[in-house]
């Protein structure tokens, strides 16, 4: 048997509770990217609906449109972007909330929704200097402009005010936050009304309750995957809820081979660099070809569990932990596990 990965959904439950207790009086979207970072979008968007969040972040189009299959219409659910005018019709008929970064794309949802003879709800983004969409400073009184031209009409509600920060430096943030609320300023004069301002991600919204507004996009604290170099889960009050298990498939007078299953090229960069939770306490992991070993246990057996990654209970180490000792984020560590391994879920 191969690699499988147990998630433990009243750990996330818990979690939920958590970052919406921290960020309250905000709203929290919970971000689903990924099949929710690995994590199965089907069940996490299901217990979180159970757990009372009524806001999903679902990233693109495709995705908005499955949890709107799994959930019904019971919950707002909103995409970062349409990457085509057919995707923007999509967005439409499924009745996603739709981030709009420009004018081409304002114009695309338009039409469409009065093909569909529909109101396309829309959340414009402002582009505070990451530039990774949305409409530069200079455009933003046109643009705001024309979706009040368009709101008028009755084919768009303007729903909300959104971007996103660096989160590299406080001054970066702050100055960002700065051309934010100008943005929201321009687009009130303009005339518009848009009732959810959205700025922050996982970290900013636990450290700068200046950056919360009264919706919040948080993703990997509810998985409870911490940020890299920032602070431990412990401090956080959160917890992962994931473990990824292997069982020794093979031992020999060096130790054991395992078998995880395909992890996206994990082996060959994490070898030499950490350790994983065995019965027998943390042992080194290394590589051996597309796979992985652990060094110097020699008295496990066929069949034994070891833990490559999880919430520490068997001594392995987090997600975040992995990622930091080849410089990356949990996250990367947390989507490289294939859709092929299986997911088994508790407290569903």
């Amino acid at each position: 048997m191969s690699g499988v990965l147990r998630i433990d959904l009243d750990r996330f439950a818990a979690n939920l509770s958590r970052v919406r207790e921290a960020v309250a009086p905000a709203e929290l979207m919970l971000v689903v990217k990924d099949d929710a970072y690995g994590h199965g979008l089907d069940a996490t968007v299901r217990r979180a609906r159970r757990e009372g969040v009524r806001w999903i972040g679902a990233f693109d189009v495709a995705t908005g449109r499955r949890v709107r299959d799994v959930l019904g219409g019971d919950v707002r659910v909103f995409s970062w972007i349409a990457a085509s005018r057919a995707e923007a019709a999509e967005a439409v008929a499924a009745r996603l909330d739709l981030g709009v970064g420009d004018a081409e794309l304002l114009e695309d949802v338009a039409a469409e929704a009065r093909v569909a003879g529909a109101l396309a709800r829309v959340h414009l983004k402002i582009d505070t200097g990451l530039h990774r969409n949305g409409v530069r400073p200079e455009e933003w009184p046109e643009f705001t402009a024309r979706a009040a031209q368009l709101a008028a009409e009755g084919c768009l509600e303007v729903v909300g005010i959104w971007s996103h920060i660096a989160e590299a430096s406080d001054e970066e943030d702050d100055a960002a936050r700065a051309l934010f609320d100008a943005a929201v300023t321009t687009a009130r004069q303009a005339g518009l009304s848009p009732t959810m301002l959205h700025l922050s991600a996982s970290a900013a919204s636990f450290a700068r309750p200046e950056f919360r507004y009264n919706l919040v996009r948080v993703g990997a604290f509810c998985y409870g995957i911490r940020s890299a170099g920032g602070p431990d889960e412990e401090h956080l009050g959160v917890r992962p809820i994931a473990t990824l298990e292997a069982r020794v498939t093979a031992v020999d007078d060096d130790g054991a081979s395992i078998d995880v299953g395909p992890l996206d090229g994990l082996p060959s960069i994490l070898a030499g660099r950490v350790t994983v939770g065995t019965p027998g306490g943390p042992r080194a992991l290394t590589a051996s070809g597309s796979g992985f070993r652990v060094e110097g246990w020699t008295n496990s057996a066929p069949g034994d569990v070891v833990r490559i990654y999880g919430p520490g209970d068997g001594g392995e180490s987090s997600a975040t932990d992995l990622a930091e000792a080849i410089g990356t984020i949990g996250e990367e560590i947390a989507v490289r596990v294939s859709p092929l391994v299986p997911r088994i879920y508790s407290g569903e």
